[in-house]
């Protein structure tokens, strides 16, 4: 999200804008035309796009891309090919450039003052200027019986973890999914491992947690299913967790709790 939030700053920060075309029912007849993006921020998953324009109160366009959307921009008059017609949910033009939100989730323009209640229950933010690795901690302690993998996805503990980082954590940490965060020994130590890992990869597409850029070779376990492990050679393994999927190593990441 980070990287998204400068692309549309690239796009349209300073800008004013010459037309929108919102294609959500709620909506449907909102025109931005005459505003001026002052900010493309990010807050964990979350992008805010500041709006001002002269005698009004400052909005924000408030957007959510889960894991299917996405923001690409174009110049304008070349061919918007970033995903399917069908899945474009906004379009915001200015005289240089024009930026299309694909696939939104979540789509909704509120007066930036009341920014907080859609964003406000986040936990420190990864790449943020608030990130408090022992805020973090503190969040994720208050619930010692929940899995460790659990606790790094709860985006009111830490914003900013993906199913990606979360495996990727887990395996350089030696932890077993399941493991309860009341048996973590070293939850400062995961915790800033996370934010370490989030971070080397700002400024670029391809998400590397191994260090190489090649094909097949940016991640230890995720989507490595019955693969060597780079470690032990053992196979990987994919099991559902918490309505989502998780990758690990049996070898690396033992059960120790002794249940």
């Amino acid at each position: 999200m980070w990287n998204t939030a400068r692309v549309v700053e690239k796009a349209l920060t300073g800008e004013v804008l010459t037309g929108s075309d919102f294609r959500v029912p709620q909506l449907a007849t909102t025109d931005l035309t005459g505003w001026t993006v002052a900010e493309s921020a990010s807050r964990g998953k979350h992008l805010l796009l500041r709006l001002t324009r002269e005698g009004r109160e400052p909005h924000t366009l408030h957007s959510h891309l889960r894991m299917e959307g996405a923001w690409r921009a174009y110049a304008p008059g070349e061919r918007w090919t970033g995903r399917p017609a069908h899945l474009i949910r906004v379009a915001l033009k200015t005289a240089r450039s024009v930026a299309v939100g694909y696939h939104l989730h979540e789509l909704a323009l509120i007066p930036t003052a009341d920014e907080e209640k859609l964003v406000g229950h986040l936990g420190p933010d990864l790449l943020g200027a608030d990130w408090d690795p022992a805020e973090a901690v503190r969040r994720i302690s208050a619930k010692p019986s929940a899995s460790i993998a659990e606790a790094l996805l709860d985006q009111r503990n830490l914003a900013g973890v993906g199913n990606l980082y979360k495996a990727e954590t887990l395996f350089l940490r030696g932890l077993w999914p399941w493991t309860p965060v009341e048996k973590i020994k070293d939850l400062m130590g995961t915790v800033v491992l996370a934010q370490k890992l989030v971070a080397s990869n700002k400024g670029r597409w391809t998400q590397t947690t191994t260090g190489s850029l090649r094909r097949g070779q940016t991640s230890y376990v995720y989507g490595r299913r019955a693969q060597p492990c780079r470690r032990c050679a053992g196979p990987i393994q994919k099991a559902e967790q918490d309505e989502r999927v998780t990758y690990w190593c049996p070898r690396c990441q033992p059960d120790r709790t002794g249940s």
